[in-house]
């Protein structure tokens, strides 16, 4: 049993059987491994997968019903009133709503998210800014996509900014879109990468309650 999403810097595998080199494993419960390789990775070992989604992968499973399943295993979520699911990603965010238990609203931006995940990494790695150097800022960039964050953020360093600030204040701009995106819910059940990133999460945080599921929601939604 592979369930595979397919993203397109990491990709995050579910499996009952230790297939995968143990640097790539995240964590394990009962039976099941929980796997974040590099996407390059992924590729080079033809990997045939029970099921998947996913930019990188020849999927057989749309990536917001898997959210919508994955979400709804969830209790809280199943109970709740009113539940926003955002999972934002490296290329791209998708955002499910459920009332009552019960489908209400979603939306799927390739364009305007297009690639937040990816653009934090490429910085990160071209500044040498460790995402744990990264806080919550008051202030915010503007912008609608990774080029105009980009052009921000070398024009805030130029001025004297320290590298990790302008990259916070991008963090910040990403979430503000986001939940912006999302309609402005008061509570957000956040999915995908970002959810280890402190500074998104506190970004987020300031504009309503943030709970993080972690990276593996659109897999469970594959079981």
């Amino acid at each position: 049993m592979i369930y595979l999403d397919a993203g397109t810097t990491y990709s995050k595998i579910i499996t009952d059987s230790p297939d995968f080199e143990d640097e790539y494993l995240f964590s394990k419960k009962e039976n099941k491994y929980y796997y974040v390789l590099p996407s390059s990775v992924v590729k080079s070992l033809n990997i045939v997968p029970t099921r998947s989604c996913g930019h990188m992968a020849n999927a057989n499973e749309n990536e917001i019903i898997a959210l919508a399943k994955g979400a709804k295993k969830i209790k809280e979520i199943e109970e709740a009133k009113e539940a926003t699911i955002l999972d934002l990603g490296s290329r791209d965010a998708k955002w499910i709503k459920f009332k009552s238990g019960k489908f209400h609203d979603m939306d799927w931006n390739t364009s305007c998210a297009s690639s937040t995940g990816a653009t934090v990494e490429m910085l990160l790695k071209f500044y040498n800014v460790k995402p744990e150097e990264l806080d919550f800022t008051p202030d915010k960039f503007a912008v609608t996509c990774g080029i105009f964050g980009m052009e921000k953020i070398m024009d805030s360093i130029s001025s004297g900014v320290k590298p990790a600030e302008a990259i916070s204040k991008f963090v910040h701009g990403i979430a503000f879109n986001a939940w912006n995106f999302s309609k402005k819910p008061e509570k957000i059940y956040l999915s995908g990468g970002f959810c280890e990133n402190r500074c998104l999460v506190d970004s987020l945080k300031n504009y309503c309650e943030v709970e993080t599921l972690g990276r593996f929601i659109l897999c469970e939604g594959l079981e």
